[in-house]
């Protein structure tokens, strides 16, 4: 046994012994014992959670919300096919525990946002590593490390290019403060009415149609109040306002375990159809653009329907209305579509390569459209309250993939596989292994920088389109001064949300001004806005009935502006505080946010001397020298360029070619 234990200490020291040398016994020894939590188990994830393991780290948290697809084993090397539908989290963890047997990896499965993972949750860790692909959670992820003052390295890849960027609270700038570009955004009426790219049906399909019949039964009414603010055409959103209302029927057979079967037509009919018969009756949309083609359903289950010259089962629908042949896909009986999965038909083949990227043909898409629908349908009448749109969720993409390429066909624009549409539809970013490898290698370089406290050291690296610069390192710039979230007063209230109030955290918090006056302040819970000194409403209600609970920030706006904000992250009481105990415990000491440093008002501004020269009196005719060039020869006026020459006249100066010419008019002659 003591044989035993000899030999796997002999083992785990050659394993470590590379990394103890170059790292230094000092740091090296530290990293069994640093708590890293790493989010995010994909591209960037796989390669991260090898080379911290391989480094030595031995105590790892990783968390992802995601499961494992077969598109993600191209580069996800931690995964393999019989591992498809299972947890990212708990099948990475399983892999890389075989490369160090002395580390600790604990996978959970879930959402970086769910209220268990809250301030003091992130405060428990010694570094934060994230490999998100996601905006919000980044974002997320930012600001409780900014409040917990948790070392952050933030990362992310796209195609050939990567970054790499170590954030650490008042040392270097934040993940927020440089503003990032807003997803873009089309009009209503592009969408729901006049589509002229493929993407135009994509968003309809997904962020439109999907929620309509699958979502929650939402009032559409304000995003057309919106609109119509905003300039839209009158008439359309009338139309709209009333195909808004024709959904409850289809919404209401989508969950009526008896219609089922007619769901599908219901819904074809409704949107391919009488949708677009009552756009066509406003002749005056259709004045400079093509008309859009009404689909009928049974023409197109019988294959008797013919689109632009050729019949739907036949014709795949390219850019412009042209379209070109393909093999005429099975038929549906009994007003069912055939047996349809990932968007294969069986006995079906339109066009060659993988399924799920070849050609769609109309018909093809018709039969996407009312099995995924039927099997959508059954969800809901199985318990299901809503669905929505997931990239590997196959009836959600399936559903999605045909209605964007009916409604391409429709309206005469280009057709996308699904493989396409699961591109688009998911903001997909392209994933390269060997761009994954190297940013998960520079994340290691920043995380020890950070760990051995080297400020100096850290560096904003990026991957670029240079082959004799591959990389550049940048120096971290010192935090936004502006920011709104790294420079915001933080602290932890820990409460029981059922009781304590909005007023009694407010009267506890906020301090009185040196005069003695309570400062007036604004409050809210992410973009919600909760009180104000005009608005007081909510003071005498619970957090509770506020919806602020565990995990969330309640924000304290000064509403003169003269200090940064209050956030405190709300947490629950400790387990053993008295039942009859405060509602709330006040954090201590109290958050004192910075009194804003108000810019200097900008001096008055004095235009500038003129640097022409001020005619003299008329009667004065002065003879000025000639314009010497720096080699001394004098410059003749009309070497000027016309540019020059135009100048001057605008200027109300008149320049002559020539000594002798004269001017009838009574001017004044400058040399």
């Amino acid at each position: 046994m003591a044989m035993a234990d000899v030999h796997s200490a002999n083992l785990a020291r050659s394993r470590t012994s590379h990394a103890r040398a170059i790292l230094g016994p000092a740091l090296h020894d530290r990293l069994p014992e640093t708590k890293v939590l790493l989010v995010g188990a994909g591209g960037i994830g796989c390669e991260l959670l090898k080379n911290i393991v391989l480094a030595g780290f031995g105590d790892i948290t990783l968390l992802d919300l995601d499961t494992i697809d077969l598109s993600n084993l191209n580069r996800q090397f931690l995964f393999k096919k019989k591992d498809v539908k299972q947890s990212k989290a708990l099948v990475a963890a399983k892999t890389a525990s075989a490369f160090n047997p002395n580390v600790r990896i604990r996978p959970i499965h879930g959402n970086i946002k769910d209220p268990q993972f809250d301030l003091a949750w992130f405060k428990s860790f010694d570094l934060v590593l994230n490999a998100l692909d996601n905006l919000d959670a980044r974002r997320h992820v930012n600001k409780m490390c900014m409040a917990g003052e948790v070392p952050l390295v933030e990362s992310g890849t796209a195609g050939y290019l990567g970054q790499v960027q170590p954030l650490l609270k008042n040392k270097t700038e934040c993940f927020d403060c440089i503003p990032k570009p807003t997803p873009k955004t089309f009009p209503v009426c592009t969408i729901r009415s006049t589509p002229s790219q493929p993407i135009h049906c994509i968003v309809w399909a997904k962020s439109y149609l999907m929620s309509q019949l699958f979502g929650e039964d939402e009032d559409s009414t304000e995003e057309l109040d919106d609109a119509l603010k905003q300039g839209e055409n009158a008439q359309e959103i009338a139309t709209l306002r009333k195909e808004a209302q024709a959904f409850k029927a289809v919404r209401a057979a989508l969950r009526s375990s008896q219609g089922t079967n007619d769901a599908a037509r219901l819904a074809f009919q409704k949107v391919f159809y009488a949708d677009i018969q009552n756009l066509l009756s406003m002749e005056d949309m259709w004045r400079f653009r093509d008309k859009p083609v009404p689909l009928d359903y049974d023409l197109i289950k019988e294959d008797k329907f013919v689109l632009r010259g050729q019949l739907a089962s036949v014709a795949s629908v390219t850019a412009n209305g042209a379209t070109s042949t393909s093999k005429p896909s099975g038929n549906g009986k009994n007003g069912h579509a055939p047996n349809v999965t990932n968007g294969t038909t069986n006995g079906a083949s339109a066009g060659k390569g993988l399924k799920d990227q070849r050609a769609l043909s109309l018909r093809d898409s018709w039969v996407m459209f009312v099995a995924s629908t039927e099997r959508l349908a059954k969800r809901l009448t199985g318990g299901e309250e809503t669905i929505s749109f997931d990239k590997d969720d196959d009836d959600t993409l399936d559903f999605v993939t045909a209605a964007a390429n009916l409604r391409s066909a429709a309206y005469g624009i280009a057709g996308k596989s699904r493989w396409e549409v699961k591109e688009m539809a998911g903001n997909i970013i392209p994933a390269i292994a060997t761009t994954n490898a190297i940013v998960s290698g520079l994340i290691v370089l920043q995380a020890l920088q950070l760990l051995r406290k080297s400020f100096n050291s850290l560096r904003n690296v990026h991957i670029q389109f240079k082959p004799t610069v591959p990389l550049s390192t940048i120096t971290l710039s010192p935090p936004n001064p502006n920011c709104g979230v790294c420079r915001d007063a933080y602290a932890e209230l820990q409460c029981d949300p059922a009781r304590v109030t909005l007023g009694e955290v407010i009267d506890a918090i906020v301090q009185e001004h040196e005069d003695g006056e309570k400062r007036e302040v604004s409050t809210y819970e992410d973009k919600r806005m909760l009180s104000d000194p005009d608005f007081d409403d909510n003071l005498e209600r619970t957090l509770e009935s506020l919806n602020v609970g565990r995990g969330n920030f309640l924000s304290i706006v000064d509403e003169n502006g003269e200090y940064e904000t209050i956030s405190l992250a709300i947490a629950l009481l400790p387990p053993n505080h008295p039942i009859d105990g405060p509602s709330f415990i006040l954090p201590a000491p109290l958050p004192k946010p910075a009194k804003k440093t108000k810019a200097a008002p900008p001096r008055p501004s004095t235009p500038p001397a003129s640097l022409k020269r001020p005619a003299p009196a008329d009667d004065d005719i002065v003879e000025q020298p000639a314009k010497r060039s720096r080699t001394g020869v004098a410059v003749d006026n009309a070497m000027y360029s016309p540019s020059k020459k135009r100048r001057l006249e605008d200027d109300g100066l008149v320049l002559l070619e020539s000594r002798d010419e004269k001017m009838e008019d009574d001017i004044i002659e400058i040399d």
